[in-house]
């Protein structure tokens, strides 16, 4: 007799209300597309329910197996050490259960067919016809303290440069890594090209996404000889559900392979040595479940890239300035 399985869509959280709207309709497509399981979904920090509340609610409605997606682009510190500590310890109160953690979505032809088709309609909506030879892609990635993850924007906007035959590609960071995106935008703009396009590499909006478009308008107010394009970022198109789909096609066929020949955990990266071997522990216990700013109905003034009122003592991948 098969189990009753159940899927548990694992999202970071934010203090941004509208990310939290745009993660709902993700996780409300799944459930669309998915209606052999039962489906709940929750979140790292900020924004409720919390991972935990959303575990419980599955096992409380008879879940024997539980299948735990994780829905982040990219594996650094959270996909690695964040989700796997609260999952793990979930399974570790409920021994009765199956609980089985998947993979992040990874550099995939379907998100890169959705991110030609963003970068494709901001084109189409200036009303300046310059070719893709005169055009440098800028591709903006959250940044993480994990070279593995940043080197994957990289990668993205190699294959973008070209599939679509832009004239150069660039890649920057909302936070940690190094080039930060007004930096970027500056080396840009001195490299001769007539438009720049900007595209967020990231699922859903926020304050870094928000950012990002900001970085954008104060760079074309002090360039006005390049047009400066701002292409959408992933959000909830098709192509990007059935990537979510495919991730979970992988837990139940038991072969959920993440990428750790590179993983800066597992082996000495050049410049992380001291990474290799850290304890596999979550980091956001001080935020988890304190709401976003549509609950304290306040503003937010930090000068910070990331969702965090707060400094932090360790390194995990957000997309804060050092």
């Amino acid at each position: 007799m098969s189990k009753k399985t159940a899927v548990m869509i694992c999202g970071h959280g934010s203090r941004d209300v509208e990310a939290i709207q745009e993660f709902d309709l993700l996780a409300l497509h799944l459930r669309q597309r998915l209606p052999q399981y039962d489906v709940e979904s929750g979140f790292l920090e900020f924004a409720r329910p919390v991972l935990r509340e959303g575990f419980d609610k599955l096992t409380e409605r008879g879940a024997e197996r539980i299948l735990a997606l994780p829905a982040m682009l990219f594996a650094a510190g959270h996909v690695k050490n964040d989700l796997p500590s609260e999952v793990n310890a979930f399974a570790a109160d409920h021994p009765e259960l199956e609980v089985n953690y998947g993979r992040e979505l990874a550099v995939d032809l379907k998100l890169l067919r959705v991110a030609s088709e963003r970068i494709a309609a901001a084109e189409q909506a200036s009303t300046r016809k310059i070719s893709r030879a005169e055009t440098l892609l800028m591709v903006v990635g959250r940044g993480t303290n994990d070279p593995d993850a940043n080197s994957n924007i990289s990668k993205v906007a190699r294959m973008l440069w070209e599939g679509m035959g832009f004239g150069w590609a660039e890649a920057s960071y909302s936070g940690v890594a190094s080039p930060l995106v007004d930096a970027g935008l500056d080396h840009a703009a001195k490299l001769g090209y007539k438009r720049i396009i900007v595209f967020p590499y990231f699922l859903f909006t926020g304050i870094l996404v928000k950012r990002i478009y900001d970085w954008t308008d104060e760079a074309a107010a002090k360039y006005p000889d390049v047009e400066f394009l701002k292409a959408a970022y992933l959000r909830d198109h098709p192509l990007v559900i059935d990537a979510f789909v495919e991730r979970l096609n992988e837990l139940v066929e038991g072969n959920p392979a993440m990428n750790c020949q590179l993983c800066k955990y597992r082996e000495q990266a050049i410049g992380y040595e001291r990474d290799v071997g850290a304890v596999q522990e979550g980091h956001h216990h001080h935020v988890r479940g304190i709401g976003t700013d549509g609950d304290h109905d306040h503003g937010h003034g930090h000068g910070h890239g990331h969702d965090h009122p707060h400094p932090h003592g360790h390194g995990h991948d957000h997309g804060h300035e050092h």
